[in-house]
């Protein structure tokens, strides 16, 4: 598979959910049961060299579960 270039507002996305994966002392399993997908979409996102995408709808889920909002999943600023 050829290495897919994310834009840096994608990237940012991936690294929060990354950080509050960790910081709740989750898997990816874990992450994957509250979007409803599968761990191995979830390391395909974290993974550099094959990276799918969180859409809306994930972020939303995860927003949710966590009593969050999905506007915390983004910059206060944009990135450019």
């Amino acid at each position: 598979m050829e290495n897919t270039l994310l834009t840096p507002i994608e990237q940012y996305i991936i690294d929060y959910i990354i950080k509050l994966r960790v910081d709740k002392n989750l898997n990816q399993a874990d992450i994957g049961f509250v979007i409803g997908v599968t761990q191995s979409f979830i390391a395909n996102v974290e993974n550099p060299k094959k990276r799918a995408k969180y859409n809306i709808n994930h972020i939303n889920k995860l927003a949710d579960h966590f009593g969050l909002s999905p506007k915390d999943f983004m910059p206060l600023k944009p990135i450019v």
